[in-house]
């Protein structure tokens, strides 16, 4: 399947891993650009240093295209959008904000940047600062959401701007897939199915989480603050809520989840860990590759795609 989006990232396939932190690391990054998507490491708040050797061991595993998501709001975010250029690397996606005051800088280097968006204003806002393309991010999505679901977000965005539209949010087979493309999206980027990815360093606790889901189990944490975060149901978001109910500050909420994400994703604590994920995760039934998991959403959207 050709789009504007395979020609301009050389890739054989729509597909774009999502950039999660502590799950989008150099594994799962070669194992998605391998199998013919593009695989992407997470910065999220990790330093420079670190993310300069994910991209290093990334290139180990894989002769092919990898990118990098840049976090804007990472204490490390100048020195990360240096060590991209560094390192060669071609295509960025970022995330928590507009990356304007890097823009020069990666063009200058020939890099696609590719920013995440919630919104027709921050596309159109994109696309003038030289953006190659942008992600239109809905609400279904794991981990830090706006308030527009992709059904609306995406076409909507498609209407707004010129260059390609990269959907998220809530899609994780081939159907998602097809309709995605049929919203006007040229590819789809994809978190919550690659977090249980057999080359996903995810705990087995996380993935078994996600497996066992159902459509009610994703809850949002921390619209009292401005800040949502999409997560499947446990003790530490039930605890969440009540204390957000009960009126408890930013910063008393901010302690509850320190080091939670990494709680859930590397020592398995399913309990009191942060376990980011999409609406998708109650069709989520297995784990499989990553070539196995794009091979399988690629037949059956061809397919769906071929009887329109």
């Amino acid at each position: 399947m050709k789009t504007r989006i395979t020609e301009l990232l050389q890739i054989e396939y729509p597909i774009i891993q999502g950039g999660m932190a502590w799950v989008a690391e150099h594994h799962l990054a070669a194992a998605v650009s391998e199998a013919g998507g593009l695989g992407l490491i997470g910065g999220a708040n990790a330093p420079a240093d670190v993310v300069r050797a994910e991209i290093r061991k990334a290139r180990e595993m894989t002769k092919k295209e990898i990118g990098v998501n840049v976090m804007l709001l990472s204490p490390y975010a100048d020195e990360v959008a240096k060590v991209v250029v560094e390192e060669g690397i071609k295509v960025i996606t970022t995330g928590a904000g507009s990356p304007e005051k890097y823009m020069e800088m990666w063009k200058e280097a020939e890099i696609k940047v590719i920013p995440v968006v919630a919104s027709m204003a921050l596309a159109r806002r994109m696309e003038r600062y030289g953006a190659a393309a942008v992600v239109a991010e809905g609400c279904e999505s794991g981990g830090h959401i706006g308030e527009q679901t992709t059904m609306t977000l995406v076409p909507q965005v498609v209407d707004a701007v010129d260059i390609p539209v990269i959907a998220a949010g809530g899609i994780g087979d081939g159907r998602g897939f097809a309709a995605a493309m049929m919203l006007g999206a040229e590819a789809v980027q994809i978190g919550t199915r690659f977090v249980v990815a057999e080359e996903s360093i995810a705990s087995d606790a996380y993935k078994d989480r996600i497996i066992k889901a159902k459509d009610i189990d994703s809850e949002v944490t921390g619209r009292s603050h401005g800040h949502p975060v999409r997560q499947l149901r446990n003790q530490m978001t039930r605890e969440y809520v009540k204390k957000e109910k009960e009126g408890a500050s930013f910063e008393e909420l901010e302690y509850l989840t320190l080091g939670a994400l990494k709680k859930a994703v590397i020592d398995g604590d399913a309990v009191n860990g942060t376990l980011m994920a999409g609406q998708i995760a109650g069709l989520i039934k297995q784990k499989q590759s990553c070539k196995e998991i794009i091979t399988e959403i690629m037949k059956e959207a061809e397919k769906l795609l071929l009887l329109t």
